[in-house]
């Protein structure tokens, strides 16, 4: 069923009929089709988040449970062909790099927030589970490039982009140590993807944006996610432990910059990188 509606989808025949307001409102509606089905994973996986009781499910703890359903997820989507193994290889990179991160996030000497409740698949605190909100992350991306025919234009070379991504990475770990450098990481970043645009497909005809605006914008709908996490204990920052307070906004910024770290570990696809072109000095 979801590959005929991605065939569908995918059918870029000339609507030559289609114009003014009835065209907009055609390509608006197909764009949010699009953006809905690339949320698939996204998608289900919260609903399990918000779904799966607190007490667990047949004896087995919540964060169990959501592990078990991750898996299921992902296996699924790689059986029906809506994942390649190429991809589902740079997903578990995702979830190691995520994972990595929480685990250092909830230790004893950060504390930067905690997974409170028991489960028999929690390491150094962490339940197995979460590395996949990163891996989800990586997966509407990967769905979206191919849903909407993403191309790049003006892309920095690439070892540019992979070093301010590995600078990007580093500096949740060093703030705690040596400042917080995140704005003049997002200014590197400004400069370094200021000429770049995303060229896509919603309907028939191609349309562009600045990358930039998408790398802010997906950073905003996951601190929405993070709030609705959030506000049903999935996790908890240290001020939220009391009572349930919204997350901070700077946590925005975060999230936009890790949008850039994984942006571009996805271009790094074979079958994507040859949608990209690389400006020349």
């Amino acid at each position: 069923m979801l590959n005929a509606l991605d065939t569908h989808l995918l059918n870029a025949t000339p609507r030559l009929r289609l114009r003014g307001w009835p065209r907009f409102l055609t390509e608006f509606l197909y764009f949010g089709i699009k953006e809905a089905r690339a949320c698939l994973f996204v998608g289900l996986f919260f609903a399990a988040v918000f779904l799966v009781p607190r007490a667990g499910l047949f004896g087995l703890p919540r964060y169990d449970v959501l592990l078990l359903v991750a898996l299921a997820i992902q296996v699924a989507m790689v059986w029906s062909g809506l994942e390649t193994w190429d991809e589902l290889k740079a997903i578990c990179l995702f979830h190691a790099v995520g994972f990595a991160l929480e685990v250092f996030k909830v230790s004893g000497t950060i504390q930067s927030w905690s997974y409170p409740d028991f489960a028999y698949t929690k390491v150094f605190g962490v339940p197995l589970f979460s590395g996949f909100m990163y891996a989800a992350v990586g997966s509407y991306i990967i769905q979206t490039w191919r849903l909407l025919d993403m191309r790049i234009r003006h892309h920095p070379p690439y070892w540019m982009a992979v070093l301010i991504a590995l600078l990007i990475y580093a500096n949740f770990f060093t703030h705690h140590y040596i400042g917080d450098y995140r704005w003049y990481l997002a200014a590197c970043a400004l400069g370094l993807y200021a000429r770049t645009s995303v060229v896509f497909r919603p309907l028939d005809r191609d349309r562009s944006m600045p990358l930039l605006l998408g790398f802010v914008l997906v950073g905003f709908f996951i601190w929405l996610a993070e709030n609705i996490s959030t506000f049903w204990g999935v996790w908890r920052y240290p001020n939220q432990l009391g009572a349930w307070s919204v997350v901070h906004v700077s946590k925005w910024s975060s999230w936009s910059l890790l949008v850039v770290m994984t942006f571009t570990i996805v271009a790094h696809l074979k079958h994507i990188k040859a949608s990209i072109h690389v400006a020349q000095p």
